[in-house]
């Protein structure tokens, strides 16, 4: 196990160093940094390239990169034009754990990150524990009344929850669950922002708050994963073992959830190891639509403003977590199903 880790883990070094340099050399071909610095006002040609100078946006690709990945202790530039190289503000590289200032606020982008990463997990993390649970009841309860009204009327709403985009499914529960509740006189929910400011940010508001979004990323996933669940259950409750296991006189609920669900749930597991990186990157489009201050608003925020050092470092941070959590995954197959041996 420890030697399959690390062998995983190497493997992973060339393959982050590869996506580290295609996401740069994208961002090479975004936009103009320097153009969003001025705010309305745009800066004039001379500040232009000043501030390209001081940036080092003046060098080649190859050394921005070098730069970003490694710092610039080895390099000296002409900051100020004067024609004599000086050495910039000393900067330690992704390599040593710096991913750079904001150029937009001037602050570390780790900083940044690490403000946002709290409330984009407090979402993510509770929207993925509710696809789980209604995947698997959903799923498993479709396979075993087959053919059901249950069955026939889950299929029928799948297919819709899963053929409707995230912004639609955001804007109608707004719409619903907000504005015409209000004029029904129903309690209604709020739509934006994690709390109520005039009440202040207690686990009440926050509970309150996160239902819409909870809800919107939860409908379009369990529609999708709960298909996956009721296609492998089948699948497993017409095997061998499980026409053995009940010609035995086991319950069938036994059988059901001791010997179908858990290798039923490998694909599902799939799905999920998959899902989880991306709980750390945040859901752009629903963090935004609802305005919930998480990784994903930040993300959409500053690509407007072409702020490559956070965008930069948001796309590394998913990256990593992709490694991860797919080794995570091969390990928990290897749990839930002991024929696979990942030696």
């Amino acid at each position: 196990m420890v030697n399959y880790i690390l062998r995983r883990l190497a493997q992973a070094i060339p393959q982050l160093f590869l996506i580290s340099l295609i996401l740069f050399m994208l961002m090479q071909t975004f936009g103009d940094p320097i153009a969003s610095l001025g705010a309305r006002t745009p800066p004039r040609s001379a500040d232009r390239e000043r501030l390209r100078r001081q940036l080092g946006l003046d060098q080649p690709v190859y050394v921005q990169y070098l730069v970003w990945l490694a710092g610039n202790d080895w390099m000296k530039i002409d900051m100020d034009g004067d024609g004599v190289p000086e050495t910039p503000g000393k900067r330690r590289g992704v390599l040593r754990g710096d991913f750079g200032n904001s150029l937009i606020s001037k602050r570390p982008v780790t900083e940044l990150i690490a403000e946002r990463i709290p409330n984009t997990l407090l979402l993510m993390v509770t929207v993925e524990i509710v696809i789980i649970i209604f995947s698997l009841l959903i799923g498993v309860n479709s396979a075993v009344k087959q053919y059901s009204f249950f069955d026939n009327l889950v299929t029928g709403l799948s297919f819709v929850g899963y053929s409707m985009p995230i912004f639609l499914v955001a804007l109608l529960s707004m719409y619903l669950f907000s504005l015409n509740f209000k004029e029904w006189g129903l309690p209604y929910l709020p739509t934006v922002g994690m709390f109520d400011p005039e009440v202040g940010k207690t686990p009440g508001q926050i509970a309150l708050h996160m239902i819409l979004p909870v809800l919107s990323l939860s409908i379009i996933s369990i529609a999708g994963y709960s298909r996956y669940v009721r296609s492998s259950m089948l699948e497993i409750l017409g095997l061998d073992y499980i026409r053995t296991a009940r010609a035995k006189g086991l319950r069938e609920g036994l059988v059901v959830m001791k010997h179908a669900l858990r290798n039923a749930t490998l694909p599902f597991v799939t799905l999920i190891g998959l899902d989880l990186p991306f709980l750390l990157a945040g859901a752009v489009v629903t963090e935004s639509i609802f305005a919930w201050p998480g990784t994903g608003r930040l993300f959409v925020e500053r690509t407007a403003q072409s702020d490559f050092p956070v965008l930069m470092g948001i796309l590394m941070m998913t990256a990593v977590a992709v490694v991860i959590f797919q080794l995570l995954t091969d390990i928990a197959y290897s749990y839930l199903d002991p024929r696979i041996r990942i030696e």
